[in-house]
């Protein structure tokens, strides 16, 4: 299996075009990012050819945090703030050849208003994604991290997914956060392989590197490889003694 840095964790002590270079020096075969529109496209675009790698993805801009925002796309009446951050990481990821954003839903009461507005925003977002063959992801997110999460678990994503109806909207899988909401991770990523977009993995329950915990994740990759998948697992973890202290496990698993 290949792995993806995510720099939203990774390497962050270091300026994002620098995170990239360490993150390919290290041994990641792509990177990805949360909010990196403080720098410059196109500085992140050389780092990027610079050093060959990809970013997979990115997330839109999750809104005032300081006020308790996660998330705007699901949020009624912020509709406009909603499709504006929408529109911004469609732009970021054309200059940086970024293959996917996660467009993230927000805290809601989990109303039936609130998914309409989810999917009309999703809407808006993958046909202004698709002019660029860019696929957008939606993320189930666990609820004792973030409480009132409107995007909790993969059964809803899957019915989001098809009433959106489009091609290009797939699932991001973070086994982190579905460990916490449902487990039993070999089963449900076989069921849903068809709809997902991406993969990240982290230890639970402290989140750190991906080698202690309760899942067994060299297992899970060697179960995923059988199951066909190829894609760049995403290595969105916390680093619980520094990035580069703790990277012994890619090596691990890369062998």
């Amino acid at each position: 299996m290949r792995y993806s840095a995510n720099l939203g964790f990774l390497f962050t002590e270091l300026p994002l075009p620098q995170a990239i270079h360490a993150a390919k020096d290290a041994g990641f075969d792509a990177v990805e990012c949360h909010f990196p529109y403080d720098v410059p496209a196109a500085e992140v675009a050389q780092a990027l050819q610079d050093t060959g790698l990809t970013m997979l993805g990115l997330n839109t801009w999750p809104g005032d945090k300081s006020a308790g925002d996660f998330g705007l796309a699901a949020l009624t009446g912020r509709e406009a703030e909603a499709r504006a951050a929408i529109e911004q990481a469609v732009d970021y990821a054309v200059a940086t050849g970024t293959r996917a954003v996660h467009v993230m839903a927000g805290r809601t009461d989990g109303g039936d208003q609130a998914e309409a507005t989810f999917r009309a925003n999703l809407t808006y977002a993958c046909d202004l994604a698709a002019l660029h063959g860019i696929t957008i992801l939606i993320e189930p997110i666990n609820t004792r991290d973030v409480e009132g999460y409107h995007l909790s678990r993969t059964d809803h994503a899957v019915s989001t997914i098809r009433a959106v109806g489009k091609n290009n909207i797939k699932l991001m899988y973070d086994c982190y956060h579905m460990q916490i909401m449902q487990g039993d991770h070999a089963m449900h990523l076989r069921d849903l392989l068809p709809l997902i977009g991406h993969i990240q993995i982290a230890a639970i329950p402290d989140r750190g590197e991906p080698d202690q915990g309760e899942v067994d994740y060299r297992w899970l990759m060697q179960a995923l490889e059988r199951m066909g998948y190829t894609a760049p697992i995403g290595a969105e973890y916390r680093p619980r003694h520094g990035t580069t202290q703790g990277l012994g496990w890619l090596a691990q698993f890369q062998a």
